[in-house]
């Protein structure tokens, strides 16, 4: 039997009583992409690696979801991000960094390694914006973490655009790189 942990249980719990259909699958732990790498299987769907940012003031959160064979300037994407939320109407976001373990914890529930879209399960105020490169979009399906990185969720992109629907963050499509 696969060890499930509480945090992956709270996510296979929200897609089964939203009818969201996903694959899963358990595997030692992996809390960077090349650890993970070892244990991803070949299923089709894009592996994504997710970063969680903060703005200048550290009032406004945003996840970032890309494929994880690439790598992003954190200085080009501040101008993306910049850009894309101006012209959204949103304030600049000014410099950004990476959130701290604490304010991960506090916003989605969760620890360093183990970032994936679906902690904004447990962002119940939708204060994280999500932005996902728009080569995402075309995937037949993605895969992420179930918030433990012991195991991986795959699910196919209408599923995934579903999930996104369901969890009321505001979300976006966007060049990152």
């Amino acid at each position: 039997m696969d060890y499930i942990s509480e945090r992956e249980q709270i996510v296979l719990e929200y897609l089964d009583s939203h009818a969201i259909s996903y694959s899963v699958y358990h595997h030692p732990e992996g809390k960077t992409i090349e650890e993970a790498k070892r244990w991803w299987k070949n299923d089709g769907s894009i592996h994504c690696k997710n970063i969680f940012l903060r703005n200048h003031k550290g009032n406004q959160h945003y996840l970032v979801c890309f494929h994880c064979d690439h790598d992003l300037d954190i200085h080009d994407l501040e101008q993306r991000l910049k850009a894309e939320l101006m012209a959204a109407g949103f304030n600049s976001p000014g410099k950004l960094s990476f959130a701290s373990p604490e304010r991960m914890e506090r916003y989605l529930g969760l620890e360093p390694g183990s970032v994936s879209p679906f902690g904004l399960i447990n962002d119940t105020e939708n204060h994280v914006i999500l932005f996902l490169d728009e080569v995402l979009q075309d995937a037949p399906s993605l895969s992420f973490h179930p918030n433990d990185c012991r195991g991986t969720v795959v699910i196919e992109q209408q599923q995934m655009r579903h999930y996104l629907d369901t969890i009321g963050n505001q979300y976006r499509f966007m060049k990152l790189y």
